[in-house]
């Protein structure tokens, strides 16, 4: 397998975008990670797509726009764990030596809908009896409120440290601060979450070029190595289920910080799945950044924080940079290559060398998650 690095990021700004479409809100994210590589559009050999519910070629209706046919296209499906896989795939591709420059996509336009919790499959046992991500996590947070002692206000602290971060952010959906007491005034919608633990819903787009690294000198793009990528699936299982550890977040850390041959401890930033409060709370854990219920300490002594010894999720996170399910993968990605080369200005980690994401997809019954994708960089 062959050394492959990240050349080229994109984003745009993710928010509500009704009058858009799925291409006019990706396209420019697709240039600007182009003109960032440095690429002409002849050089890129394969593209790989994610989305979750952007609908059928979602790819070749993007690319069309940039003028960028005829080559292999690749649409992924993973839930909120698209984008992180299709770039897993386009890594594959490249380190196999199957292609020397490839382009990642992630995007999703989730106004369609017109709002509330994400459209999940009625097919499913627990969806048709009811099941919806917020409960789910309310269920999470309060078995681990009971297990742990986390009280009210700690799992408030992560919303707010997280607009904190999304303030400095330009692409992030809100860049207000808040305040806990605000968080727990703010509208109920599943006990013990209010509106602002929870990610908001919107449209938004992110892109990544990828090179071998033999040939990435050829373009003016900084180039960020490519550690590790590991996705796991969850694991079936019937009966009790233990709602206060990822199982499979632990197994595909463990797996990628071998791959990537560090441990948690030389992680200096990272972007984990905070689609709700206790989320980071227990991938703090989970990752191996604290022991089994010591994340409310981590967050409080700011460690998580910017200036702190591991901050996460300096891009705002999914809570306030917002949470485009099929673009999240490939946004977290685009936040630690820029923190790795140093470009995030006022939310820049000092001396950040290896990075961190970490992105799942969920929703369907006797599973943690349905997936699971971890990246390990290093500029």
């Amino acid at each position: 397998m062959r050394d492959v690095s990240v050349i080229g990021a994109g984003m745009v700004r993710f928010g509500k975008q009704p009058d858009k479409t799925l291409a006019e809100i990706a396209w420019p994210a697709v240039k600007q990670a182009i003109d960032d590589a440095g690429v002409s559009k002849p050089e890129i050999e394969a593209a790989w797509c994610g989305t979750a519910l952007g609908g059928m070629m979602s790819g070749q209706r993007i690319l069309k726009a940039v003028g960028l046919t005829g080559l292999p296209i690749v649409n992924v499906e993973n839930a909120c764990s698209s984008s992180s896989s299709a770039f897993r795939e386009a890594w594959i591709a490249v380190a196999g030596g199957l292609y020397d420059v490839a382009l990642v996509i992630g995007v999703e336009k989730l106004t369609r809908f017109g709002g509330g919790t994400l459209p999940l499959e009625r097919e499913d046992f627990e969806v048709a009896h009811g099941m919806t991500m917020p409960a789910l996590y309310g269920m999470r947070a309060k078995r681990y409120m009971h297990d742990y002692g986390l009280t009210p206000e700690q799992l408030a602290m992560v919303a707010v440290k997280a607009h904190d971060h999304g303030a400095l952010n330009e692409d992030a959906q809100y860049r207000n601060r808040i305040t806990v007491d605000e968080v727990m005034a703010a509208r109920p919608i599943a006990d013990p979450f209010t509106l602002l633990h929870c990610c908001p819903s919107g449209d938004g787009a992110a892109a990544l070029v990828i090179a071998a690294d033999s040939v990435a000198g050829r373009y003016s793009g900084k180039p960020v190595r490519v550690l590790a990528s590991e996705l796991a699936s969850g694991k079936y299982m019937t009966g009790f289920r233990d709602m206060t550890t990822p199982e499979i977040t632990v197994r595909g850390a463990k797996k990628a910080y071998e791959m990537a041959g560090v441990g948690p401890e030389d992680v200096d930033v990272a972007e984990v799945h905070d689609a709700f409060t206790i989320a980071e709370l227990l991938y703090y854990e989970a990752l191996g950044f604290c022991e089994r219920g010591d994340a409310a300490g981590l967050l409080e002594d700011g460690e998580t924080s910017l200036g702190g010894r591991i901050p996460v999720n300096p891009s705002g996170g999914l809570l306030s940079k917002g949470h485009p399910i099929g673009a999240t993968g490939a946004a977290q990605m685009v936040e630690i290559v820029r923190q790795l080369r140093g470009e995030c200005g006022g939310r820049q980690v000092e001396g950040a060398r290896v990075g961190l994401t970490h992105c799942t997809g969920g929703g369907i019954s006797g599973f943690d998650h349905g997936a699971c994708s971890i990246h390990i960089f290093r500029n």
